[in-house]
């Protein structure tokens, strides 16, 4: 009996045989993958600081949609001489302590990771050229309480404005603050700024142009991080950093490292679609213990009836002041993304 198809036809051939190789569920141990700290990102590819010298990477596949970012403090295999055309794998990411977020917008489900395991975030805006932006700032406020991080208001281009015109808006709030001045008689002093970074992971925020790249470069000298200029006709700064970069900061003296610091591209909009108004009260204990008897699913803003914080402000024992700038902060939630 003669087949169905001749050995001239196509579908007279097998079929490729699956593989008999057995199937397993036990993974690599990875005994020998060694800690390191992501410092930067792009399209795929991760700088890895390990033992003092930096090492190119790439996620190993068993990660699969586990994203990476700048701060992660991760394991890898492979070749970690950090030689050129070496790349390792990483293999684990360990548990964060911090994570800022952001959405593209207030409507946007998706969140993104900026940077992870810092503990302080430097809102940098400058007092004039361009002119400060409030609801940015307090956009970045709300994301660093809600990730559990210290904020830090870094004010630059002091010898163009007076500091305490938007000063005054944030005192009652506690938020400790910094004044900068790179240009003038007194320019390039940043001792202070230097005493609030220290021992810390810094991560620094602001809108384009503010000088973020001017504060690094001052900071670390070595860092060479470009540095635009502020458009005359739109008062908009030009994008100059286009990745997120983690740079140690020098020690005294030769000495060991006084921390890190972390200069993130300029933003434009900041969603807080993720931030939950218990969550962002807690970042305040002395409001956070008036709304105990707040009616259930209180979100503490103005229009709320029977809200703890406005018993408390009647009682006298709430400022009004602090009170109001945290209500201004929960209503940034709301407000179209800037």
């Amino acid at each position: 009996m003669t087949g169905r198809y001749s050995d001239q036809d196509v579908e007279h051939y097998d079929r490729p045989r699956r593989r008999t190789r057995p199937r397993t569920k036990d993974r690599p141990t990875y005994d020998d993958a060694v800690d390191a700290v992501v410092v930067t990102v792009d399209r795929g590819r991760y700088t890895l600081l390990l033992d003092g010298h930096k090492v190119m990477a790439m996620k190993a596949r068993p990660l699969g949609r586990k994203g990476v970012v700048v701060g992660d403090r991760v394991r890898v295999v492979g070749d970690t001489t950090g030689d050129d055309g070496s790349l390792a794998r990483i293999v684990e990411v360990h548990e964060r302590a911090t994570t800022l977020r952001r959405t593209a917008d207030d409507d946007d489900p998706v969140e993104r990771v900026i940077v992870s395991n810092a503990d302080q975030l430097v809102v940098v805006t400058a007092l004039a050229d361009p002119e400060p932006q409030p609801r940015l700032i307090d956009r970045a406020l709300v994301a660093a309480y809600d990730a559990g991080m210290q904020p830090l208001l870094c004010l630059t281009k002091a010898d163009l404005a007076d500091p305490e015109t938007l000063l005054v808006t944030y005192r009652s709030l506690g938020v400790p603050w910094v004044v900068t001045q790179l240009k003038g008689p007194g320019g390039g002093d940043l001792a202070e700024l230097r005493e609030r970074l220290d021992g810390r992971t810094s991560v620094l925020v602001g809108s384009s142009g503010v000088g973020k790249s001017t504060l690094v470069n001052a900071l670390v000298p070595t860092a060479s991080r470009d540095v635009g200029h502020v458009n005359a006709v739109t008062g908009r700064g030009r994008h100059t950093s286009t990745s997120a970069f983690m740079l140690e900061l020098p020690g005294q003296d030769d000495g060991p490292s006084a921390g890190w610091i972390i200069d993130t591209p300029g933003i434009r909009s900041f969603g807080l679609a993720h931030v939950e108004p218990e969550h962002l009260i807690e970042a305040f204990p002395d409001l956070d213990e008036m709304t105990e008897d707040c009616p259930r699913g209180c979100t503490h803003g103005a229009d709320e009836p029977e809200c703890g914080l406005d018993e408390a402000v009647e009682a006298g024992t709430a400022d009004p002041l602090r009170v109001e700038s945290f209500r201004r902060l929960l209503a940034a939630r709301s407000e179209p993304a800037y």
